[in-house]
């Protein structure tokens, strides 16, 4: 057990091991008290693969699966990859590639099913998905919640929880719907670098103390995130891999131990089905 006497869970990070600080970043969340991760894959351009087809997205996936296998020799705990294809993808296929709205959509749905793959297997604990946070064509944006809704198909499919990176937003009532008629229980959708109050799907709250104080006063389910990106060209972006270890320890001393349970003990299994306490083996 760590020095802070809890699982410690970041829900949503990258991890850069060839341009980054990959396991040295998860190192330093180690040391900090930190004990389990949810990997998120790259965007699939910053790991220099111009997908064509569902297939090359594989390479993004595998880099994912063997920098966890090595967090996983790091961590007191446990870390998992979150695998799928970011939303920003679509303005990067249809403004610099100059693919038609529904070409884009149909590759990014080929590169889910590629991602979902790895779900079944065990491979991957989640899938990643969403739709744009700017503004984008009617017909972008219509693209893009077509993928998100196959991502959600496929979790109801593979029985696996879904991420997703969307606008920024308080409500995704129309999304929990799309989930419950796509088989998928709402609260196994997560919206990533979310605020403290949400509702529809399960929040993976950004690590700031406002946002934080917010959700724990709700009472209701959430996650903590950082998003730290792992560029070297953008040091500590979006947070530092320190952070949510650091804000577990304020939380200690602001009394907020059931706010510290939901975060990283009885969230963690609703949304995943991963037990972080069992899972606390060193």
């Amino acid at each position: 057990m760590n020095d802070l006497g809890t699982p410690v869970l970041d829900n949503h990070l990258h991890l850069d091991p060839d341009h980054g600080r990959g396991i040295e970043a998860v190192k330093d969340f180690v040391r900090s008290g930190g004990t389990h991760l949810f990997v998120v894959n790259k965007p699939s351009w910053l790991l220099g693969v111009e997908a064509e087809s569902g297939g090359d997205f594989r390479e993004v996936f595998e880099t994912t699966i063997d920098v966890v296998a090595r967090a996983n020799e790091v961590l007191p705990g446990r870390a998992w990859p979150v695998l799928g294809v970011h939303p920003g993808l679509v303005s990067k296929l249809v403004d610099d590639r100059g693919y038609a709205p529904a070409d884009a959509r149909d590759l990014m749905q080929a590169g889910l099913e590629v991602a979902s793959e790895y779900a079944a297997e065990g491979s991957a604990i989640a899938l990643k998905s969403g739709r744009p946070h700017y503004d984008v064509s009617d017909d972008v944006w219509d693209a893009s919640n077509a993928v998100l809704r196959r991502a959600l198909e496929l979790g109801a499919e593979t029985g696996c929880a879904v991420q997703l990176h969307t606008e920024g937003t308080d409500d995704l009532t129309d999304v929990a719907e799309w989930a419950e008629s796509a088989g998928l229980a709402p609260e196994r959708v997560v919206k990533h670098y979310a605020g403290g109050k949400l509702a529809g799907v399960t929040p993976s709250v950004m690590s700031e103390k406002e946002r934080l104080e917010v959700a724990i006063e709700r009472g209701e389910p959430f996650l903590m995130e950082t998003d730290f990106v792992d560029d070297p060209n953008r040091p500590g972006a979006v947070m530092g891999p320190k952070t949510v270890p650091r804000r577990v320890s304020w939380m200690q001393e602001q009394g907020h131990d059931e706010g510290i349970r939901t975060a990283h003990i009885t969230t963690p299994e609703m949304v995943y089905g991963v037990n972080t306490v069992e899972t606390l083996s060193r």
